[in-house]
């Protein structure tokens, strides 16, 4: 992706041009000024001309795989983009490198001058060989091939399969003929059928258009593709409708027109292919008579593109389950035998290539279709299964390589490099949200947009991914947001590809042969680190350790060509130190030590400037060194210490001692889990662009500061409060969080009014979709409370409610999803009032030892699925079973047999 490699570059030669000023008042020598003027001359000239050839690229990238010239271009763009990156890294390197006494800084600049030569020299050589490409590209007149073309569709060839070789379509065709066949109302009504690219839609919606086709007075299917021309696609429609018309030789005005008549009075159906954005439809909707009877079926694999249709006429398609996978599988890969089944001998590697098209028809077909070339033996089977990314991508029978190549063509250079970025997790491998979000930001992928914040863009970057189908939600949270999501396993083959190909990032597993030398970004494994100590890689920019609970006695020696090294993620890995040479990486931002046995950080860490990330939570550091108040690029800090056992909604986290001048930090979004100290929390407010803040071992006489410093962060989402003991109250009295909180969880104590005043301002509080209280003592009137708030969608409450009655009035929580009551030890009795709880799914009721009856009026919660009661009395566990064996059910049992899943325990 030479055109996300050139916009990063962008970027950082901007940050660096940023420097100009400051670093010309810092130098003492005139030869250095001259130097330095000469060098900040030549990465201004060199930016320049990468800005004018990044619109160039983002075309070219379509075609370079199609035209070698254009592939031999890109290519060369890259190479050099990557020289330049090397360049710009070494020259802050240098800017930065300000260790020593006087004396020794003064040799050092002394030093840099000839240092600054060289680098203006290597730029102005390598500003003269983009001049010489961009020549090239004119010479050969590249811009031409850019300009116009596409990609096939990755199931066009599918289009054409026979009737007896489709499986797994049956029930979604019949649900399209019944919409097609069962409204002749006129107007214009559209059918979207919609999922990730080779799911199997060109395919579905082909057999349903051939079938009714005949049924309708006119009949097209036009391919649309993501560059797809206005006029163009009219002169596609037009042919497909048979109008009686010269469409090359009439405008664009008189061929809608011609459209429009030729249709009036008329039944019509016409299936867009492959549609990519809404304005298709948009534009489109006019040049068709509202009072015929038009009807439109859409495939796409963008979700925006899905909503145009309503719920009803709406159709996404999921990957074939196991039967109808193997079924597919079979009919490819023996479709020359008698019975098309497959031998005995050869079942068990057979089922390993279906489980790794985890349900993709478009890779079952292709991978069957390549089997069915080969000897039906077990070793040269295996032999290809070994070789599968390279065969998905260099076998001329295949051309599922498309499914991914058509994806990436639309995407915005940034979006491109943070779905790249997704192939350093493992196979199979459910990222988290949060995570990669960070990593992102901390790649230097994501930029602030407007009014939105970087976490604001990274996410619906993330969301973009998902709404095109590249990556596969996993889980959301009960709001709906993704909270953890994957690559299908085929995809990240190809992705992969792609990656090493580019040299954005390589997988090490141990099984091969690996040469990291041109490697930026590196991911290992499940292997040892020692298997690459010997290596070098001094391109490198990223290095992801994925090798759970494994030792890096060797770190040390396999960092020491790493020097431009900007991410460095060794979660869960069993290291107790970190080695010297970690803190001479003048150019790291990410620092992954989560769940490791880190138990310290030296003074050290203050070299790490540029650090953005530093994420240590779960870690057993105990106390942060006063050198972290000096990384004053700080965006992220983790340092939340996880009790072995703790059950994470009891809150019973510990914060980590910091040091006054963490108050410094101004640039923090996230600061979790500091310990409450009067002179910490006097300056803590300074914080001003905090979104997450958590602070445990708050005493009550900490609260009036605590209150007054929560005040000033004013784009708060997430705030926790955590006392230092059940005993401890928290007086939140004179708290008044803003309006942009989502989530908040206070463990400790809550005096009568804190409560109330807490709340009182709930109409403030519109964003708040998740409450988690812990220890607070709620009776019945501070719980009252809490039934205004109208958005919630989770609450919690655990050892947190005192009462022998928890009464849920009419209306309340009209929105919440998830309802927990955790150790209540004199609960026993819950009222739900019909019309309270309307959109509950899951209620968890776990030690309530008092609790005698299931929640009254719990018939009433239509919407609950999943019911779990553990810890309750003897008397409702005996309510709750079954008597005798006629099967004849109690009360109890009838109020909750609506619900789909019960766990009494």
């Amino acid at each position: 992706m030479a055109e996300g490699v050139v916009g990063s570059l962008i970027g950082k030669l901007g940050a660096a041009l940023a420097k100009e000023a400051a670093t010309y008042g810092a130098s003492l020598l005139c030869q250095e000024v001259s130097a330095l003027k000469r060098l900040f001359a030549q990465i201004r000239d060199v930016k320049d001309e990468l800005e004018s050839m990044e619109a160039f690229l983002h075309g070219a990238e379509r075609f370079k795989d199609i035209d070698e010239t254009t592939g031999n271009y890109v290519k060369k763009i890259r190479g050099l983009a990557f020289e330049i990156e090397d360049a710009v890294d070494k020259f802050t390197y240098k800017l930065e490198d300000k260790h020593g006494g006087f004396t020794a800084k003064m040799r050092k600049r002394i030093k840099h001058v000839k240092a600054w030569r060289r680098l203006a020299l290597r730029l102005q050589d390598i500003k003269q060989r983009l001049e010489h490409a961009d020549r090239r590209k004119v010479r050969y007149d590249l811009s031409v091939i850019g300009s116009s073309g596409h990609s096939k569709s990755p199931e066009q060839s599918f289009q054409f399969a026979r009737e007896e070789d489709l499986v797994g379509i049956e029930i979604n065709k019949e649900l399209l003929m019944q919409w097609l066949a069962g409204d002749s109302e006129q107007g214009c009504k559209i059918a979207t059928v919609w999922g990730m690219g080779g799911v199997g839609k060109t395919t579905l919606v082909s057999h349903v258009f051939k079938t009714v086709k005949l049924d309708f007075d006119v009949s097209g299917f036009v391919t649309v593709t993501n560059s797809y021309q206005f006029d163009d696609l009219l002169k596609k429609i037009s042919t497909e409708f048979e109008i009686p018309i010269d469409a090359d030789n009439i405008a664009v005005g008189s061929l809608g027109q011609s459209i429009h008549n030729h249709l009036k009075g008329k039944r019509y159906i016409l299936v867009l292919d492959d549609v990519w954005q809404p304005n298709v439809w948009f534009n489109l909707r006019n040049v068709f008579p509202a009072e015929s009877t038009g009807r439109f079926i859409f495939t796409t694999r963008m979700q925006e593109v899905a909503l145009l249709a309503t719920k009803k006429s709406t159709i996404e398609l999921a990957p074939l389950d196991a039967h109808c996978s193997w079924q597919l599988f079979c009919k490819e890969a023996f479709w020359n035998t008698d019975n098309k089944t497959c031998p005995k001998e050869l079942r068990c590697i057979a089922l390993m290539f279906v489980d790794k098209c985890a349900g993709l028809p478009i890779a079952i077909a292709c991978i069957g279709r390549l089997l069915s070339c080969k000897h039906p033996i077990y070793s040269e089977w295996e032999h290809v299964y070994k070789d599968l990314e390279i065969q998905l991508t260099n076998n001329a029978i295949l051309d599922v390589d498309i499914v991914l190549k058509v994806s990436l063509e639309d995407l915005q250079r940034n979006l491109k490099n943070c779905f790249l970025h997704c192939t350093m997790f493992p196979e199979s491998y459910a990222f988290n949200r949060k995570r990669l979000i960070r990593h992102w930001i901390a790649a230097g992928y994501i930029q602030e947009l407007g009014s939105k914040t970087v976490e604001e863009v990274a996410e619906g970057y993330l969301n973009e991914l998902v709404n095109r189908s590249l990556l596969q939600v996993v889980e959301r949270n009960l709001s709906g947001r993704v909270r953890r999501c994957r690559m299908h396993d085929i995809i990240r083959l190809l992705a992969l590809r792609k990656s090493k190909e580019e040299f954005f990032c390589q997988v090490y597993k141990g099984s091969e042969a690996c040469s990291i030398e041109n490697t930026r970004r590196l991911s290992i494994q499940n292997v040892s680190i020692q298997h690459l100590s010997g290596s070098s890689a001094p391109c490198l920019r990223s290095l992801h350790v994925f090798s759970s609970n494994r030792r890096i006695d060797s770190l040390e020696a396999f960092l020491k060509s790493f020097k431009f090294l900007s991410t460095l993620d060794l979660q869960g890995i069993s290291i107790k130190r970190l080695p010297k040479i970690v803190f001479d990486l003048f150019n790291l931002r990410f620092l992954g030590l989560r769940k490791t046995y880190i138990e310290y950080l030296p003074k050290e860490l203050s070299r790490l400037q540029n650090l953005e990330v530093l994420d240590a939570y779960d870690s057993k550091l105990l106390i942060l060194p006063v050198e972290v108040s000096t990384l004053r690029k700080l965006k992220y800090l983790y340092v939340v210490r996880v009790p072995e056992g703790s059950y994470d909604r009891v809150l019973a986290f510990d914060g980590l001692q910091v040091p006054m001048g963490i108050c410094n930090l101004i640039d923090l979004l996230a600061l979790q889990l500091i310990e409450a100290s009067t002179e910490v929390l006097r300056h803590i407010g300074c914080l001003t662009k905090l979104r997450t803040f958590a602070i445990g071992k708050v005493r009550t006489e900490h609260c009036a500061d605590l209150c007054d410093a929560i005040m000033r962060m004013t784009r708060l989402v997430h705030i926790t409060i955590i006392s230092a003991d059940e005993k401890e109250v928290l007086q939140l009295e004179t708290l008044r969080l803003p309006s942009t909180i989502a989530k908040i969880d206070l463990g400790g104590k809550l005096s009568e009014e804190s409560m109330s005043r807490l709340i009182s301002t709930s109409s403030n509080l519109v964003n708040l979709t998740e409450l988690n209280l812990c220890f607070s003592k709620l009776n019945e009137d501070s719980f009252a409370c809490l039934l205004n708030l109208h958005n919630l969608v989770e609450l919690y409450l655990s050892k947190a409610y005192d009462r022998r009655e928890l009464i849920f009035h009419a209306t309340s929580f009209p929105k919440l999803k998830l309802l927990s009551v955790w150790d209540a030890p004199n609960l026993r009795k819950i009222a739900i009032q019909q019309g309270a709880l309307q959109s509950l799914v899951k209620l968890w009721l776990i030690d309530c030892p008092e609790l005698r009856d299931v929640p009254d009026g719990i018939e009433h919660l239509r919407t609950l699925e999943h019911l779990i009661i553990k810890g309750s009395s003897d008397e409702l566990r005996r309510k709750l079973e079954i008597k005798g064996k006629s099967n004849k059910r109690n009360e109890d049992i009838m109020k909750i047999s609506h619900v789909k899943w019960v766990e009494i325990v």
